[in-house]
């Protein structure tokens, strides 16, 4: 007879096997006394199997990885799941409320894992998330946008010298994966150091919907969920993932106006400019040229700059790969096209 698969009990809730629930963690108060609560969505398959933990949010304003998340709810049934699947759509709560990258005290949350249960109040949430969920998953999935102004193509960063991540990036579906080691008090360098392996997903741009950024997201974890055998079918995908080489940002040499010539996906080859960056109150333009050839995997939105300031941030590809990733950049748009 097979075994009955155990009920997945996280803070004081029990979750029975093929069944879902929403699990609210007290995080903290607001000065009103009003609480704020960490909200999982807890999915408990019928069969034993890995536990899959997708969050996003952990900077307050980047939008995509929210909506991607609640769109994930109705796609998901637990009576069919193998594992369990945690959805926890905002982990910092305080910074979505002020549509903010950080906490109140202006830490950044990322960087504060595992964080201490008596510490400042990053130091805390990072303590509740960490202990309560990171270390409960086998697997995660992280969602991330570019910063404020920032726009991102859709790209998944991990350390592909894993296996299992590098199985879990490839499955994602995203164009570009980049080969990327977890900064220190990160969740995904935490989750790295007790060999949990955790990918992180960046696309669009902060306080900003990205349709393409979104569907390939919602698509992209159920295909990774399909690829640790969560749920059946297959990957369900056009876009074959390409490895990146390095990266870099290329910054203005030169303050003003930024007449911008390439967009986001866009390859460029070495000497061609990339903008101009012109005087508002005339003269010569100083043009701003791709120092290598590759693909624009990030760019500033913001039509002025200042010297130094990161314009455009190129993906290199080796050998005859940036002819594949071109190619894949044309399914993959008009496969998620808004």
């Amino acid at each position: 007879m097979a075994r009955k698969h155990e009920p997945f009990v996280i803070g004081d809730v029990s979750v029975p096997a093929g069944t879902q629930q929403s699990v609210k963690l007290p995080a903290a108060k607001l000065y009103n006394d009003t609480p704020m609560d960490l909200h999982v969505e807890v999915f408990h398959g019928t069969k034993a199997g890995p536990v899959l933990l997708v969050c996003a949010a952990i900077h307050g304003d980047e939008l995509n990885g929210i909506e991607i998340c609640r769109r994930l709810l109705g796609r998901v049934n637990a009576k069919t799941l193998t594992g369990t699947l945690l959805i926890v759509p905002i982990v910092n709560v305080f910074g979505f409320i002020q549509q903010s990258r950080y906490l109140p005290d202006r830490r950044d949350l990322n960087r504060c894992f595992p964080g201490s249960a008596k510490g400042a109040l990053a130091s805390r949430l990072a303590h509740l998330f960490s202990s309560i969920l990171v270390k409960r998953a086998t697997h995660i999935i992280d969602l991330h946008t570019g910063a404020i102004h920032r726009d991102n193509l859709p790209q998944i960063r991990c350390d592909t010298d894993d296996t299992m991540m590098l199985d879990m990036a490839n499955a994602f579906g995203a164009p570009v994966i980049m080969s990327s080691k977890a900064r220190e008090g990160s969740m995904r360098g935490y989750a790295n150091s007790l060999n949990i392996p955790c990918i992180l997903y960046e696309a669009g741009e902060a306080l900003r919907f990205s349709d393409m950024s979104i569907k390939s997201g919602v698509n992209g974890v159920i295909n990774v969920m399909r690829c640790l055998g969560m749920t059946k079918g297959k990957i369900n995908t056009k876009t074959t993932s390409v490895n990146a080489s390095r990266s870099y940002w290329v910054r203005s040499e030169s303050d003003g106006l930024v007449n911008i010539k390439f967009k986001l996906g866009e390859r460029v080859s070495k000497g061609q400019v990339l903008a101009n960056i012109v005087n508002p109150l005339g003269g010569e333009p100083i043009p701003l040229k791709a120092p290598t050839d590759g693909i624009i995997i990030g760019n500033s939105n913001i039509p002025v700059t200042n010297e130094g300031e990161g314009l455009f941030h190129i993906a290199q590809f080796s050998g005859d790969e940036i002819e594949v990733i071109n190619d894949n950049l044309d399914d993959f748009m008009q496969e998620y096209a808004e």
